[in-house]
């Protein structure tokens, strides 16, 4: 008679069905987890078509066209400032009748040491007539006509010969004038006077009660408008 097994236990029954379900879920969980790696490791760049749908602005393309806009942005700018001080160098060089490259280092020597360009022409021409070798009775030289010792304060060092180039000349007397129109509070008439006729002489006639102008600045400053200094 054969051996009839019993039937196993409920527990037992129930116990397999519970293992079987944590194995499913334990395979559902694992293919979630491969779909989800394969969805990132098939992820296009930013730099790919898919990319197409992220807003322009924010793309690697849209960056460089930001990138692109602002350097000929840029370049336009530089642009047209060459341009605008191109005529105003020519205007000054029509109006005085001088060379071009004299009237451009005179307009960059103004804006490099921050004195007005008008003014700057101005000074120059009643002061040398634009004549760079220009010497006076009492030895002073170029353009700006300084006396030596008067620029050895400003710039230590500068000699006389130094003083006939261009470049310093003007460099040294614009700045000498600029400090002079500070030291005024903004009175360019008397800056004029103290360049011309010196601060003693100026001082000296203030302290009689005189007026210290003895026309230079009137002939300077004629139909002149201009603060005499730029920011």
């Amino acid at each position: 008679m054969p051996i009839q097994r019993k039937d196993p236990s409920p527990y037992i029954r129930r116990g397999d069905r519970e293992r079987r379900r944590a194995r499913w879920r334990a395979v559902a969980l694992a293919a979630g987890g491969l779909a989800a790696l394969a969805l990132v490791l098939v992820q296009p760049g930013p730099d790919s078509a898919a990319a197409a749908d992220a807003p322009f602005f924010l793309s690697r393309a849209g960056f460089r066209v930001r990138e692109e806009r602002d350097v000929a942005r840029s370049e336009l700018e530089h642009a047209n400032a060459q341009l605008a001080r191109l005529q105003r160098v020519f205007g000054y060089s029509n109006r005085y009748a001088i060379p071009a490259g004299l009237a451009a280092a005179i307009y960059d020597a103004a804006a490099a040491t921050g004195l007005d360009a008008d003014l700057a022409f101005r000074l120059v021409k009643a002061e040398s007539d634009f004549n760079e070798r220009a010497v006076s009775r009492v030895g002073a030289v170029g353009l700006t006509q300084l006396m030596p010792a008067t620029a050895a304060a400003i710039e230590p060092g500068v000699t006389r010969d130094r003083l006939f180039r261009r470049d310093v000349n003007l460099r040294i007397g614009f700045t000498y004038l600029r400090g002079l129109i500070a030291e005024a509070d903004g009175d360019v008439a008397t800056a004029l006077l103290v360049y011309n006729r010196g601060p003693a002489a100026v001082a000296a006639a203030r302290a009689r009660g005189e007026n210290p102008s003895n026309g230079y600045d009137r002939v300077v400053m004629r139909g002149y408008r201009g603060r005499g200094v730029v920011d």
